[in-house]
């Protein structure tokens, strides 16, 4: 059973920009943080170091190596830990020509010396994916690439999505959302196998477990569903006890309180949407009055689900401009 298949299988990313850098020492640049997830390979050329918001000290970046920061903490890189630093935004007046609601970036910075290249992917992900992946995730996410067999071809696929994009082929935008999921899979299962985080870790000692990947998987496929710990108790083939013990040691939540979050991502996704009515997300959320599920979201996000559509359709509007949405500085 391929648990993390089916968790994963709703994560799409809605848009994807791609930019190409050249960066010579001494060079630094930060931001204040973005709205998306960003992930930079370094490609070739002198190390190069990178600190985000809450994720620890300073990280030394090979060549070779794959960073990621899930929900888009602000951060800054440079060619030496402490290297003074300009905003992202400041190098946008270089971008390339075309649109500038689509084209991708190919930058230049620094004071002339070593040099190194890099290329990023700055995504946008659905609601569900946000919620109940991302979220658990560090701040930054470091795959080096003698630690991980796949690295180096995931960057070598990076690196090629990145130069067919500053080419604007046709289709480039889609390809680019796409590379960008089987990124996030594939960086996320790196760093999920080889230990990871306490909350992360939690998360998936659960899909690992056969007996509670069974009860998750049930939770997965019927959303709806009026389940009760007994019910999901039987899934795992375990006692009602037994399951709700060894859930809440493994996952660090409660089954429950584990379905009521995967709810409500799955209606913040349907919001986010804006095509059905609220009785229609509530019901498919397992509520049968949408005063119950309205309180319930509150609860989960402190906005009502009328606030929290209006909140992602002003998030949209700024993601129509993705070059300004990625560089809040």
């Amino acid at each position: 059973m391929d648990v993390l298949s089916e968790v994963l299988a709703i994560c799409r990313a809605e848009r994807a920009v791609t930019a190409r850098f050249h960066l010579s020492s001494p060079w630094g640049l930060h931001s204040n943080g973005v709205s998306g997830a960003a992930m930079i390979r370094m490609a070739r050329g002198a190390p190069w170091w990178v600190e985000a918001a809450g994720g620890g000290a300073p990280l030394r970046v090979e060549p070779g190596d794959l960073v990621m920061m899930p929900l888009g903490a602000a951060h800054r890189m440079g060619s030496t830990p402490d290297a003074p630093t300009v905003p992202f935004a400041q190098l946008l007046t270089q971008r390339t020509p075309g649109a500038r609601d689509e084209a991708p970036l190919d930058l230049r910075h620094g004071g002339g010396g070593d040099g190194c290249e890099m290329f990023s992917a700055l995504l946008w992900f659905s609601a569900y994916c946000r919620h109940s992946v991302l979220s658990v995730l560090p701040p930054l996410i470091h795959v080096r690439a003698s630690e991980l067999p796949t690295a180096v071809t995931l960057a070598a696929s990076m690196e090629s999505l990145v130069t067919e994009t500053l080419d604007q082929r046709p289709g480039w935008r889609l390809s680019a959302s796409r590379m960008g999921e089987l990124l996030l899979i594939n960086i996320l299962r790196g760093h999920l196998l080889r230990g990871a985080g306490a909350a992360e870790a939690n998360w998936w000692r659960g899909l690992s477990d056969p007996a509670i990947a069974r009860a998750i998987a049930a939770m997965h496929r019927e959303p709806a569903r009026s389940w009760t710990v007994e019910a999901l108790a039987r899934e795992a083939a375990m006692s009602r006890s037994r399951f709700s013990d060894r859930f809440k040691a493994l996952v660090g939540d409660t089954p429950m309180g584990y379905l009521g979050g995967h709810r409500m991502a799955l209606a913040a996704e349907q919001l986010e949407a804006g095509y059905l009515p609220l009785a229609q997300v509530a019901q498919d959320a397992g509520y049968e009055s949408d005063k119950v599920f309205a309180r319930a979201f509150r609860r989960w996000s402190g906005l009502s689900p009328t606030a929290y559509a209006k909140r992602e359709v002003a998030r949209r509007t700024a993601m129509s401009n993705p070059h300004t949405a990625s560089a809040p500085d």
